[in-house]
């Protein structure tokens, strides 16, 4: 890694795992393998944003921990690049495992639960498919029709237009987004202070003169 990190990829360590090497190879993996138009690449990075934006989007209330979660729900992919669900399947269970291992690693690392709670899971895939649908009409050529038949129809009320963004500008936006995160999680579990409540003097006891 250009931090100097040696991470073990059967073994990994979550203090082999740093976010700067996160967010600088998500921005060179390009989504649907570089077959989009524009001048650059639809990046992971730039994907894994959109995806948190949209999390955000469909519940409005959410702990920011889980914005983090749904951030960093494709980080595996800085050292394992970014791999179709079908071709996933075709490597085996072993491949599963291996990806397992490595988002758990990530997790700790980020002071995230190591597995994610199975709504919150079920809340980024949605987001997920969303963002790919919009990915799929704009940039990879496919028709609406086509596009539901695969991803389902993205939420009510949210529009994108995506416009693919250097690698460098990428990594920027994704370290920028993390950082704000970690912050907002970190004061939302911040202890809050008790409220004072002055005392009143009571009354020395006695007869009224």
């Amino acid at each position: 890694m250009l931090s100097g990190r040696r991470l073990d990829l059967l073994d990994p360590s979550p203090f082999d795992i740093e976010i700067e090497d996160i967010a600088h190879g998500l921005a060179r993996v390009a989504r649907w393998n570089g077959q989009t138009v524009g001048d650059h690449a639809f990046s992971v990075a730039q994907h894994s944003v959109v995806v948190q934006e949209i999390v955000a989007h469909i519940q409005p209330d959410i702990e920011p921990r889980w914005l983090l979660a749904a951030l960093l729900h494709d980080a595996s992919e800085y050292v394992i690049g970014d791999m179709i669900s079908p071709f996933k399947s075709a490597l085996g269970v072993n491949y599963k495992d291996f990806e397992s291992r490595l988002e758990t690693a990530i997790h700790v690392r980020f002071g995230l639960p190591a597995k994610t709670p199975r709504a919150i899971k079920t809340l980024i895939k949605t987001a997920d498919k969303a963002c790919a649908y919009f990915e799929a009409t704009q940039l990879a050529g496919f028709s609406k029709t086509e596009a539901l038949g695969f991803f389902g129809r993205p939420p009510v009320g949210y529009e994108l237009e995506i416009r693919p963004e250097p690698a460098s500008i990428a990594q920027a936006r994704y370290m920028d987004r993390y950082h704000a995160l970690v912050a907002a999680r970190d004061a939302a579990a911040a202890p809050r202070p008790t409220a004072w409540t002055p005392k009143v003097p009571r009354r020395a006891a006695g007869r009224r003169g």
